[in-house]
């Protein structure tokens, strides 16, 4: 019995270093970003292993909203993203729906060709999507970007939010009914709060594939004052040079909206990535 718990001891002891030895590998980018954040200008090539580095300072901070229009770049994205997640959680969460429970003709077809188009990477569908906004005139503008950015995200998500409503017995349709409810009803009232765990994941996909995309935003939003924050940071590269110091400390200001929302919906996240997935 003292060996049998011994060996235990020394598994779980052994388990724990794993796992803050990972913790610290995955840990060191971040922290070498805001590092280099805090450095005066002058030092941003130093080898030196300090937490914190000599005349640290939160100048390069301080330079993002006063030098460069970085404000405008985030209050962008955060529009974008946000209209983006509005709009895949609507289409996903009904287009799922239908995809569950009702039958159609090109139904298989529609669900195949959702499936087929997560074969190939976004970038080959950028030049049709561009002629498309060209001749709609929606090139350098707001809708344009959320129209190319919802398209690439909604068949991910509407995959998910069917497998999801897949687990949901159809029994509790039939008593919402059974109490007067009709289709629409049943599906606000009893079907929706039910599939949170998967549209929370909805929402997050849809945001963070509006967050952090370059390519799409670079060929579409050709107006300054349109820009994102992927495009901001990128202006802070040049063929003579790169402001290093900015580029990390505007790093470390993207990142923290995202891990908000993580550890915010974190709940969710675990029941949403695996009830979906497999169908009873």
């Amino acid at each position: 019995m003292v060996r049998r718990k011994n060996t235990t001891t020394l598994r779980i002891t052994a388990s724990y270093v794993v796992l803050m030895v990972f913790s610290l590998v995955a840990l060191y980018p971040v922290w070498q970003i805001f590092n280099i954040s805090l450095r005066p200008s002058d030092r941003l090539l130093s080898t030196s292993l300090e937490l914190i580095p000599a005349n640290a300072s939160f100048g390069n901070y301080s330079a993002l909203f006063t030098e460069r229009p970085f404000l405008l770049w985030m209050l962008n994205s955060t529009f974008i993203a946000l209209t983006v997640t509005l709009t895949g959680v609507a289409l996903a969460s009904t287009c799922g729906y239908a995809f569950s429970r009702y039958s159609f003709i090109g139904k298989k077809i529609g669900l195949l060709s959702l499936l087929v188009t997560q074969m190939f990477p976004a970038t080959m569908l950028l030049l049709p999507m561009y002629i498309m906004l060209v001749q709609l005139h929606l090139v350098n503008s707001y809708l344009g970007i959320v129209i190319m950015y919802s398209a690439t995200a909604l068949p991910f998500c509407i995959w998910q939010m069917k497998g999801y409503y897949d687990t949901i017995p159809t029994s509790l349709e039939e008593a919402g009914k059974i109490d007067g409810c009709n289709e629409f009803q049943t599906f606000v009232r009893i079907i929706f709060p039910l599939a949170a765990p998967a549209l929370v994941i909805t929402a997050l996909f849809s945001f963070m594939s509006a967050w952090t995309e370059y390519v799409v935003a670079a060929q579409i939003l050709q107006d300054t004052e349109l820009w994102t924050l992927p495009l901001g940071l990128k202006s802070f590269e040049s063929n003579m040079g790169s402001e290093w110091g900015l580029y990390g400390a505007a790093s470390v200001i993207v990142t923290i909206p995202v891990v908000v929302l993580f550890l915010s919906l974190s709940r969710w996240l675990v029941s949403g990535l695996t009830l979906g997935s497999v169908k009873e």
